[in-house]
């Protein structure tokens, strides 16, 4: 019988999270279960009697799932690692809004019995593809599930952009910057940015400028096969490309980011059929009391 294995991912410098952690990996190891763990988090979390692994794709390989403590910030982190190995993550969150976690922390227990019978579904996030070009040349490459955002890299001076949508030119911008989000991302930076909230289930890619000087600078939202390129003028400063708030590189005048649907998915694992409207109003505390249609 082929034997089980979860990578377990978390926020770490916490005693209370690692608490939580070190009680969750227990209980699946007292299962049966293989308990992977990244080398820069085991020691940290006081983890023992598990299978410690380099930080990277290789660690989420032939596992069933990554299960993540912690936040969206830990969540798009543990997105790196479970998408390249194919595999479904689960978030428990033990952050703040945790727009990605599937259960809040109270439903460790619960949700750990989930993951031990296999009983929950998984469900396919649009994720977004882009290439940087240089004199036409690609010198580098990224990708993202919520978004990637084009910054000014200077506080003194406007960055000048012009956006591209399905090879024809949209707009030149002098702005703070562009986002380009996904569905899953509408509810992050571009959210912050003005955008609007897109469900999770459309197929589509957001286009957000940040305090653009222009008379047309609504925010966008485009088809899924759409090609969304940005370009960055001389005639502003230069710029920073961030994919999920979190990889970064400079971007030079003339440097051009061509954006797409992302080739892979990444795997959400979901326990519950739970409306995306109920989600909006719990994790935004959104004010619903008059309402008068049917109780759950």
């Amino acid at each position: 019988m082929t034997s089980r294995s979860v990578l377990l991912l978390a926020h770490t410098g916490r005693p209370a999270i690692a608490e939580v952690v070190r009680h969750a990996a227990q209980r699946l190891r007292d299962a049966g279960l293989e308990v992977r763990a990244v080398a820069s988090e085991a020691a940290d979390l006081g983890l023992t009697g598990i299978e410690v692994h380099e930080d990277g794709p290789a660690a989420a390989e032939g596992t069933e799932l990554v299960l993540v403590l912690g936040g969206d910030g830990t969540i798009l982190r543990a997105a790196e690692l479970a998408r390249a190995a194919a595999v479904p993550l689960l978030g428990v969150n033990l952050g703040r809004v945790g727009f990605l976690a599937e259960a809040e922390s109270a439903d460790l227990d619960d949700t750990v019995d989930r993951v031990l019978d296999r009983d929950y579904t998984v469900e396919q996030r649009l994720a977004l593809d882009l290439e940087i070009l240089l004199d036409g040349t690609p010198v580098d490459s990224g990708w993202a599930l919520n978004e990637c955002s084009i910054e000014k890299a200077s506080r003194e001076r406007m960055l000048e952009l012009v956006v591209e949508i399905d090879g024809r030119p949209l707009s030149r911008w002098g702005c703070d910057g562009v986002v380009v989000a996904t569905p899953t991302g509408s509810t992050a930076y571009a959210f912050s940015a003005g955008g609007p909230v897109v469900w999770p289930t459309v197929e589509a890619l957001l286009v957000v400028p940040v305090s653009a000087h222009a008379l047309f600078a609504r925010p966008l939202v485009v088809g899924p096969t759409s090609v969304v390129a940005v370009e960055v003028l001389a005639s502003g400063t230069t710029a920073m490309l961030a994919c999920d708030g979190r990889r970064t590189r400079p971007l030079p005048h003339g440097a051009r980011i061509e954006i797409r649907r992302g080739a892979d998915a990444v795997l959400l694992a979901r326990m519950r059929d739970r409306p995306f409207t109920d989600t909006l109003v719990r994790k935004f505390a959104l004010p619903v009391a008059g309402w008068r249609g049917a109780t759950e």
